[in-house]
């Protein structure tokens, strides 16, 4: 878990927010915030709205009523371009990859916006330090990579700007349990030595709670709990809130 203080300053903050696709409401109200330093996780059951929220604090989907604000200032209004200059990065569940290019090209890409090629070879050393097994395979193409590797390269992509928050939309799915234990020891890794904010999907329960500081519990599009990693994880039990 991070250092994160309960009085810290909330660096998101989302008011009362509504959001779906098309006419369909999925998300009806939802209020939270996370606070700078702090690994917040958002669970719920399959379809509770966790990945539409997500889309909307970054941008992919309209706010329809609410609000979200970073660092203070209202952003609901913004492109995921200017959100992304702001700094978030959104890792999403698909192993979002350019499969005809290196590792190293890939990542390149994640410094679109970098001019500085000093700069960016910089950010590019650190990440590979950072994410060694990306280091070895920094020539291989992207698409060669295993599940596994493909989702810390999607990581590194994000890293590339050198984020304040990350979105990460269940970053385990699909994965082994020795590869999850490893991708969460990596996120652990990079909110302690990058100062990273995380706000984390997953409903690897346990794997999350073991980096997390707090935990929202959300169902059928509607916040139904707000409680600190250590009380959800006390609970043993987790049939009743999914």
């Amino acid at each position: 878990m991070s250092a994160a203080g309960a009085d810290g300053a909330a660096l998101l903050r989302v008011d009362a927010l509504v959001t779906g696709y098309g006419a369909k409401q999925i998300v009806s109200g939802v209020s939270l915030d996370v606070r700078a330093g702090e690994v917040v996780c958002l669970m719920g059951h399959n379809g509770a709205g966790k990945t539409t929220l997500v889309k909307a604090v970054f941008g992919l989907l309209p706010v329809w009523q609410g609000s979200v604000s970073f660092d203070g200032d209202p952003i609901e209004r913004t492109s995921s371009a200017e959100r992304v200059r702001r700094g978030l990065a959104l890792v999403p569940q698909e192993r979002f990859v350019f499969a005809d290019l290196s590792v190293a090209e890939n990542l390149d890409l994640g410094a679109f916006s970098v001019t500085d090629a000093r700069v960016a070879q910089e950010r590019r050393d650190k990440v590979l330090a950072l994410l060694p097994v990306l280091a070895e395979r920094r020539r291989q193409l992207a698409g060669t990579l295993s599940g596994g590797e493909q989702r810390m390269l999607s990581l590194g992509m994000a890293l590339m700007m050198r984020p304040r928050l990350l979105l990460l939309d269940e970053p385990s799915l699909g994965l082994s349990p020795l590869l999850v234990e490893r991708i969460m020891a990596t996120i652990e890794r990079i909110v302690r030595e990058e100062r990273v904010t995380v706000l984390l999907v997953e409903q690897n329960v346990h794997q999350a709670l073991s980096i997390a500081d707090r935990v929202y519990i959300v169902r059928t599009g509607r916040l139904i709990l707000e409680e600190t990693a250590a009380a959800m994880a006390a609970r043993g039990e987790w049939w009743d809130l999914f």
